[in-house]
């Protein structure tokens, strides 16, 4: 169903990091960009389609307005907006938004970091855009701040603090099928597998909390009202957001899964694992029973390789590319 293309090499290789690799497609300029994180660096890469050109830059761990910052950076994410689109790194020290190509920094929001060190690491980490102009992160305390975000400049406002996880912030996701009819447009996922499910607004309210039975919720995604949840068990589980059924529950994999993601046109669910598997699904939703079904399609094997990022490139599951710990390299593979 799928082969592999030429590899794209990066800069330095890719830490073991949840959802370890971003791709933003930019169609008017046949260009995909990717993101990998490496300890206190951001690999970005813009490749054309052709394949044949390639550019790489790489962006710091920043404090403020200090030039670097020794702080291990926990993730990378393009965030899209109707109006704009920006790349949000989050670090042990506070969160940064850049501009999509990662050549000027907007905005800076340092974490709270206490005086007398605790037990407890502090960093952000979860990141999605909601609806037209927030952006949400999460951090090691369970808050999930909201930011508002103008459609540009860098005014952007820390409009809201959603404390309702007890646990540090793993994953979040928006909906993603494109449809303005979803009553619940954003989840929340945190280390004690707990997932919290909202409708955005001025205020944004909480709709569900779906328990988390102690395994910890490395990755998680909405579509069409429905949840996608990667757990350290291996399994994968299906949500409905509003009400918290379960639709499915598949032991997908033998080791904790690092990465999901979901192509929003074709339904594919795309699944990455500490067990060096890659695995595509597709998820069928009957409205007139309100029931979602999975069925396996697809695995890819990548030796000897723990997989820390797995991301569709386009939205109908065309093509995906995947990250390994310690792997220099983007590997790419595109339907058949």
């Amino acid at each position: 169903m799928y082969h592999k293309e030429k590899s794209i090499q990066i800069k330095s290789s890719a830490s073991a990091l949840y959802n370890n690799l971003s791709v933003l497609r930019i169609a008017p300029r046949s260009l995909t960009y990717f993101t990998v994180v490496h300890a206190n660096v951001v690999n970005m890469v813009s490749a054309s389609w052709d394949g044949l050109n390639f550019s790489h830059r790489q962006l710091q761990s920043k404090e403020g307005n200090i030039a670097a910052s020794s702080s291990l950076i926990m993730q990378a994410s393009w965030c899209v907006l109707p109006a704009r689109e920006l790349l949000v790194l989050t670090s042990q020290k506070g969160i940064q938004m850049y501009e999509s190509d990662g050549s000027i920094m907007v905005y800076w929001h340092a974490l709270d970091i206490p005086e007398t060190p605790t037990a407890q690491a502090v960093f952000a980490r979860g990141i999605a855009a909601v609806r037209e102009n927030y952006i949400c992160v999460g951090v090691s305390s369970g808050s999930v701040l909201v930011f508002d975000v103008p459609s540009k400049g860098s005014n952007i406002m820390l409009s809201e603090v959603l404390e309702e996880h007890r646990d540090s912030i793993t994953d979040m996701a928006s909906e993603c099928s494109g449809s303005l009819e979803c009553i619940a447009d954003l989840v929340t996922a945190d280390d004690s597998g707990v997932l919290c499910v909202w409708k955005s607004g001025e205020d944004f309210q909480l709709l569900n909390k779906i328990p988390g039975f102690d395994v910890c919720c490395s990755s998680v995604k909405l579509w069409k009202g429905t949840v996608a949840a990667g757990y350290g068990t291996g399994q994968i589980r299906l949500y409905e957001a509003v009400t918290g059924i379960v639709h499915a529950e598949v032991n997908a994999h033998a080791r904790w899964i690092y990465s999901l993601d979901i192509a929003p046109f074709s339904g594919l669910l795309l699944s990455g694992a500490e067990d060096s598997l890659v695995r595509v699904w597709h998820m069928t939703l009957t409205p007139e029973t309100n029931s979602v079904e999975i069925e396996h399609l697809y695995s890819e094997c990548v030796t000897d390789t723990q997989i820390c990022g797995a991301k569709f490139c386009d939205g109908d599951g065309y093509a995906f590319a995947v990250t390994g710990y310690d792997l220099s390299e983007i590997i790419r593979y595109t339907q058949a």
